[in-house]
């Protein structure tokens, strides 16, 4: 990694641990007005300046996301066609992710088990819950573009980014009965659950403005979905971090790194050592769409 990267990685994770900060009900970091800097009536993204970079922070909790454990096939398949698969690998793909969260008569194998036992390494499906989101890149039809998201380019040659997999399923994501974050919740998953495009659509030009406060904001738009989104924080959130230096000239670099971190808020009766939260995954260099 040359140096200007290093920088900007270091940036990236220092941005994560004074987010953290930021966002503790009873931080010492408070703004001039006595509230906490990460205020999430406000904002799902915040910008820190730092002498050296910028880093831009995102808030997304994992009930934002569906569960792959509990997704319903009708939903899974509709989320792979929302995502950029044709209807026949999106059938497919769905059939692999079944059969690796699900059980077989007596423990017999099955062809996604041929399957996978004539690879190199050999394996066998789990037949049982993803316990990582990151199992998904095992299942037969799931590429690194289709988990990670990917970039195709316009009319003009611009960059457009494309979601994945990662950002849209989660082990800790919603289940039946359970709400999506109507703030963080991306347009691909709203598409799967029900909510027509145009309606995804609106709502995040709404959220791009401010953060939604109020259900009532988003009534009467398209779509029997509609009802699966509400105001669905959860303790288990991601934050993701995306660094660029400053140049001499006061201009950002192209350089970009990110970091993410998985962390569960912890409530006051199980702080251990006085920690309000816990870390329990942290990437390096996180795929990110800009």
């Amino acid at each position: 990694m040359d140096a200007d990267g290093l920088k900007a990685y270091y940036l990236a994770a220092g941005a994560i641990d004074r987010t953290l900060a930021y966002i503790e009900p009873n931080s010492a970091f408070r703004g001039p007005d006595g509230k906490a800097r990460f205020d999430l009536t406000q904002t799902r993204v915040m910008l820190l300046d730092f002498p050296t970079g910028v880093a831009r922070v995102e808030y997304i909790p994992e009930r934002s996301k569906l569960n792959v454990n509990q997704a319903e096939p009708r939903e899974l398949g509709s989320l792979l066609v929302a995502l950029g698969a044709d209807p026949a690998r999106a059938e497919a793909t769905v059939a692999g992710i079944l059969d690796w969260r699900g059980g077989t008569p007596g423990g017999s194998f099955t062809e996604f088990d041929q399957y996978y036992l004539s690879l190199t390494p050999s394996f066998r499906a789990r037949h049982a819950s993803l316990q990582e989101i990151e199992e998904l890149l095992l299942v037969r039809g799931v590429t690194p573009d289709l988990f990670y998201g990917s970039y195709t380019r316009d009319a003009e040659g611009r960059f457009v980014p494309h979601h994945g997999l990662r950002d849209c399923l989660s082990v800790y994501g919603a289940g039946s009965g359970y709400l999506l974050d109507v703030n963080t919740v991306t347009p691909e998953v709203m598409v799967a659950v029900g909510v027509t495009p145009e309606s995804a659509a609106a709502i995040v030009a709404r959220r791009n403005t401010a953060p939604i406060r109020d259900m009532g904001a988003i009534a009467g738009l398209g779509g029997p979905g509609i009802g699966r989104l509400g105001m669905a924080n959860g303790s288990i959130i991601t934050l993701r971090a995306t660094a660029q230096l400053k140049l001499p000239d006061g201009k950002l670099s192209d350089l970009h790194r990110t970091v993410s971190a998985m962390v569960k808020l912890l409530d006051p009766r199980d702080m251990r050592d006085g920690m309000p939260f816990h870390v329990m995954r942290w990437y390096d260099d996180a795929a990110i769409l800009q």
